[in-house]
């Protein structure tokens, strides 16, 4: 019953219903202690996917003792070797990481990419997925040169395991682009940040809010570069998505519809500037 209560908790989890998932997961580990007592694998993911839950929310500080206990549990009913281990000590790496909590992150990534190391060796996708995240904590800390090889060795492990069209490998290409851009290297930029909007094109569509942050991130890279054409038609494109899946009067408007404003100021079409300025100020009123 207790696993049960997990997994419906999971799945308000992934679908945004936090209020909904909390009481779960807690009902889901004083069952597992009632009837399996404390130290058992059932506890110990429970509160790993609560403090999940808490983290995404940024409680950090309610999460760090979950995962704490978590780990402790798990490090003594599996072993310091296990792979469960290791999705705990990450997920403790990304709350630190978000924190800038640099120090403390870096060897839970490094200890977790070990574990998953062994028990799957050096091709698996767990590997990838936890390289990345260390790779993106160094790039959070303009280490380039330390960021780079480990988004590098993530996206051949995607490729080779997924295939070149996965939106696991758009994703290791989406941050290698960024990466690029804030290194200053503007040609391999737009190189990966394409080929990543092309491989959500076809796996989602045109149309799709998936294609979203790549979209985004493609028009910012143009707009910062002067490139104000091509920013102009990533982020038009970015807006109509977004009026489409959510709606004319979203929040998530405001960011193409800022970003236009801005452009048209500096292109000298301030008639067109207006316009966008003011629908964004109409959005933010009516919030």
């Amino acid at each position: 019953v207790a696993s049960s209560m997990n997994n419906l908790a999971e799945v308000h989890r992934v679908l945004g219903q936090f209020e909904e998932a909390r009481p779960l997961y807690q009902r889901a580990i004083k069952m597992a202690e009632e009837t399996m007592g404390q130290e058992n694998t059932m506890v110990a993911a429970a509160l790993n996917n609560l403090a999940e839950l808490e983290r995404v929310q940024g409680n950090y500080s309610v999460a760090e003792p979950l995962y704490r206990q978590s780990i402790q549990l798990r490090e003594k009913i599996l072993g310091t070797e296990h792979p469960d281990l290791a999705q705990a000590l990450n997920n403790l790496a990304l709350l630190y990481a978000a924190q800038n909590q640099f120090q403390d992150a870096e060897p839970l990534y490094e200890r977790a990419v070990n574990i998953y190391k062994t028990a799957y060796g050096e091709q698996h996708v767990l590997v990838a997925a936890t390289l990345s995240n260390l790779a993106e904590m160094y790039r959070s800390k303009d280490e380039y040169a330390k960021a780079e090889p480990l988004f590098d060795k993530a996206l051949a492990i995607y490729e080779k395991l997924l295939g070149p069209e996965h939106p696991n490998v758009a994703t290791a290409r989406n941050n290698l682009a960024l990466l690029y851009a804030q290194a200053n290297k503007p040609r391999e930029a737009e190189k990966n940040f394409l080929a990543a909007l092309a491989i959500q094109e076809k796996v989602f569509g045109r149309d799709s809010a998936a294609i979203g942050t790549t979209l985004t991130n493609l028009a910012t890279f143009y707009q910062e570069r002067g490139r104000y054409a091509d920013a102009e038609q990533h982020w038009r494109r970015a807006l109509a998505i977004a009026e489409k899946v959510y709606g004319p009067r979203d929040a998530r408007l405001a960011a193409p519809l800022d970003s236009l404003a801005d452009i048209y100021r500096k292109m000298g079409r301030d008639q067109e500037a207006a316009a966008m300025a003011e629908r964004s100020r109409q959005l933010a009123a009516s919030r």
